[in-house]
This record gives structure tokens, C-alpha cells and sequence, in this order.
């Protein structure tokens, strides 16, 4: 397996605590476990810890995409409705497509779980060969958020033509088209 074999999938945790270490991250260490636990296929991770400073998360996102060349980045908080919650606006600034599928699928898992999930932003798009998606905040929230979008995740990269994400099916299953 070489490095171009090992897909890079960013994890951007948007704190203003965090960021100035006031706070532990343990945002950004929840995606990376989920990724450890679900994915089949050899991957490096590329984390950064931001204010919640949307020029800053916008540049972030680019140099994740564009420079580290990430084919999957998963940012987590930001995305409710505060005033210094702009990741969702980040996101769209930089992205060429939005997939708001993403954002409504999270959401409806959420609200069976809480009645603030309808105050989510979340949301999703695509810049050149990456697939960004935003999540909450809570460990608790990405783990459910990231289950019920990971299926779709996978063929979304492929489409894109990113790395070959596999999963570990025992976990979860990835959906992919059956080739005739």
C-alpha cells in the first residue's frame, strides 16, 4: 500500500474555547474513534482546532481540501443558531455544491433523540474532489449524526472520484450501486 492508497479525511473542530485551550477538544477526538471504528479502509487523519471565526474555518476548509488534499473533511460545532455559530456559512462559502440531504437526514435522527435538533444547521457540500460535512458539537450527537449519513458517504467520494472508502461491514454497511 503506498500513501496515495491512504485516503486523508480532515476533522476540523470549530471552538473558540477549544481553540484558545481553554476547553478540551473532545469533538475532534469522537470523529477520529468513529473513523478508527468504522472504516475498513486505510486512512490518516488531518486535524485542526479553530475559532468559531468564519474566514478562519473558510480557510481552514480550503487548505483542508485543496492543499492536504482531503477527500472527506467532518467539521464539528458551530452549527447552531448563536451568534458566533457561522460553520454552516463557512461551509457554503467554500463549496461549488451543496448537498442539503446530509443536513435534513442528521436532523431527523436527531429530533427523535432531542427537540433542539430542529435548532441544527447542519448541512454539507462539495468542494472540487472533497465532501465536507458539518455536525454538532456533542460526541454523543456525531456518533448518531455520522451513522445515519456514513452509508452514503463512501459512494459520495467515489463519485467525486476521492479515495476508496471501505467500511467494517460488521459495523456498518456502505451503500454502493451493484454494477450490472
Amino acid at each position: 500500500m503506498t500513501a496515495a492508497d491512504v485516503a486523508k479525511i480532515g476533522i476540523l473542530t470549530v471552538s473558540d474555547r477549544a481553540s484558545r485551550g481553554e476547553y478540551e477538544d473532545r469533538s475532534g477526538p469522537a470523529i477520529h474513534e468513529y473513523f478508527t471504528e468504522v472504516l475498513g479502509s486505510a486512512w490518516q487523519p488531518v486535524a485542526r482546532v479553530v475559532p468559531d471565526d468564519q474566514k478562519t474555518i473558510a480557510a481552514t476548509l480550503r487548505e483542508l481540501c485543496d492543499a492536504e488534499g482531503c477527500c472527506l473533511v467532518i467539521t464539528t460545532g458551530g452549527t447552531g443558531p448563536a451568534r458566533r455559530d457561522v460553520t454552516p456559512e463557512a461551509t457554503e462559502a467554500v463549496c461549488e455544491k451543496m448537498m442539503p440531504g446530509f443536513g435534513e437526514l442528521m436532523r431527523q435522527v436527531s429530533l427523535e433523540k432531542v427537540p433542539t435538533a430542529i435548532l441544527s444547521r447542519q448541512t454539507a457540500g462539495i468542494r472540487g474532489g472533497a465532501l465536507i460535512v458539518n455536525l454538532p458539537g456533542q460526541p454523543k450527537a456525531i456518533r448518531e449524526c455520522l451513522d445515519a449519513v456514513m452509508p452514503a458517504v463512501p459512494y459520495c467520494v467515489d463519485l467525486l472520484e476521492g479515495s476508496y472508502l471501505t467500511t467494517d461491514e460488521s459495523r456498518l454497511v456502505a451503500f454502493r450501486p451493484k454494477k450490472n
